[in-house]
């Protein structure tokens, strides 16, 4: 049996967004969960996607305001962000590499003219400081997601070119994405840039550890997105418009994990996403720090497979097991799909699907069992957060109290 179980929700997806994160918090602890588990809270790019964001740090203030709040421990990052943000505008939302050349290399006499604002990040702040302690006084903790890659038009890449693969001109000659697998046939071709990881090494990992710093300010857990990339990255280059041609460039491994684990002070402040095909090369790399990775039970029965890691008799404790993720369709569309007939052994008369896997989930042995709100509310495929591959008509989703 669990001994958590969550709920996942992006803020985004409640009716009235932050503004409601209390009434969420109680309807949580009404369901018998003790974690709230939401996707980036960082500005999303121009397809509503929060995982390509025009910053690693920044919140997107549209989400919420209350009163300002002190913004002293942000300075790493504030200042470059804003600078960006009044430049996006000033240039009519045109990309960094295109600015003219004293504001795209950053020549300290332009910068210096910039007019910028913080009131919006620390108004965000002040409201994000009365979630949080609300949370906390009702013994809910909080999850927070960090995509493991960066946009190319983001404050970080602007501000820090050197840490990233990119040639003289600051354009990229290879992208981030993975190779086909289960959640696209050809493959994602996500568009953001790769890291240049000798150039973080020769930093101590400033950056990401200024990065985690920041998400332990938000929230109690962090869930790195697309762990695979800490160990190797599938790099695809420019040229090619889909994922299927690229390699494997090796990433920085244990170096950047025992960096992200003494800022956060404990290895269960990480979950690792460990989805994909992943070699046991990567399996091994998480398990040496402890880590725990996920299942999600929509792929449990996708074959016949006895060692598939998703499936109930085969997840283990240091597993978060969730019904399906922001990726996946609704469960109850999944099964609308195709009714896969391995569940059927599963399935109890009195169940519906979504009931059997939520039991399913809150029964195995994995520590932390998370439930997407769609599958407690049992909706269908008109639910769906994200379908991987497809840039138009995701993240628009959300509910309406009266249906909760």
């Amino acid at each position: 049996m669990a001994q958590y179980t969550g709920v996942l929700c992006h803020i985004t997806s409640l009716p009235n967004g932050l503004s409601d994160a209390e009434k969420f918090i109680d309807y949580i602890i009404d369901y018998g969960a003790s974690v709230w588990q939401m996707l980036p809270i960082t500005p999303p790019d121009e397809h509503g996607s929060p995982y390509a964001s025009p910053s690693a740090f920044a919140a997107w203030s549209n989400l919420g305001k209350s009163k300002s709040e002190d913004m002293s421990d942000e300075s790493y990052w504030l200042k470059d962000w804003l600078q960006f943000e009044a430049l996006k505008k000033m240039f009519g939302g045109k990309p960094w590499y295109e600015w003219p050349e004293e504001y795209r290399d950053r020549h300290p006499s332009a910068l210096e003219s910039i007019v910028t604002d913080s009131t919006s990040q620390a108004q965000f702040m002040g409201r994000w400081k009365e979630v949080r302690e609300y949370a906390r006084s009702k013994s809910v903790s909080l999850i927070g997601d960090l995509p493991i890659f960066v946009s190319h038009d983001s404050a970080d890449v602007w501000a820090h070119r050197e840490l990233f693969m990119l040639d003289g001109k600051g354009m990229p000659q290879v992208v981030a994405g993975v190779p086909p697998d289960y959640f696209s046939k050809k493959g994602q071709r996500w568009g953001t840039v790769l890291y240049d990881w000798d150039a973080h090494r020769k930093d101590n990992w400033r950056w990401w550890k200024e990065r985690m710093a920041r998400m332990m300010r938000l929230f109690d857990i962090v869930r790195i997105d697309h762990f695979r990339g800490i160990h190797s990255a599938w790099a695809i280059p420019v040229k090619h418009k889909t994922a299927r041609k690229g390699k494997w460039l090796e990433g920085p491994k244990d170096e950047l994990i025992e960096a992200l684990i003494e800022v956060c002070g404990s290895h269960e402040c990480i979950i690792a996403e460990d989805l994909g095909i992943i070699p046991k090369e990567v399996t091994e790399l998480r398990k040496r720090h402890k880590l725990e990775g996920m299942s999600v039970l929509q792929f449990a029965f996708d074959d016949d497979n006895k060692d598939n890691p998703h499936k109930p008799e085969n997840i283990s404790i240091d597993r978060v097991v969730y019904t399906g993720t922001h990726d996946n369709n609704t469960t109850k569309g999944w099964w609308g799909e195709k009714k896969r007939r391995r569940l059927k052994p599963y399935l109890r008369t009195e169940e519906s699907v979504c009931q059997t896997m939520i039991r399913l989930a809150v029964e195995s042995p994995a520590r932390m069992a998370i439930i997407p709100i769609q599958d407690i509310m049992e909706l269908g495929s008109e639910a769906r957060m994200n379908t991987p591959g497809v840039a138009f008509g995701n993240w628009q989703w959300k509910f309406s109290w009266d249906d909760l």
